[in-house]
């Protein structure tokens, strides 16, 4: 039993169904992550959620092809190869990873006029 290549195999559908979940229900997958379903509701309208669930998508399919990889290369070449995988998509992970919800979600402000004032206040 190769288990390089199952701990990788293991995480290649979750986090391939979790692509397909934010990539079918577009802007309102938004409200199920972390964080961004703790704002106000009305906080919530001031931020992009169709690029929100986009940059989850293809993170999640971004770790799907990591984990595919790494199962592959555990397979076909040794079963230690699931460790750069793991490595990788650790450093992907935290590199997205903010403990303040405003923080993480800064980048998806959307810039209308009454939403700077509203930022701003933020």
């Amino acid at each position: 039993m190769n288990i390089g290549f199952w701990m990788c195999a293991v995480l290649v559908i979750p986090f391939a169904a979790l692509g397909i979940f934010f990539a079918l229900l577009k802007d309102r997958a938004a409200c199920f992550l972390s964080g961004f379903n703790m704002l106000p509701k009305a906080e919530q309208e001031l931020y992009d959620k169709v690029r929100i669930s986009k940059d989850m998508r293809n993170s999640c399919f971004i770790w799907t092809a990591v984990m595919v990889a790494g199962a592959l290369a555990s397979w076909l070449l040794t079963t230690y190869a699931f460790i750069p995988a793991y490595i990788i998509w650790l450093i992907l992970f935290f590199r997205d990873f903010h403990i303040d919800a405003r923080k993480a979600y800064k980048k998806y402000l959307l810039e209308k006029e009454d939403n700077r004032k509203d930022a701003k206040l933020l």
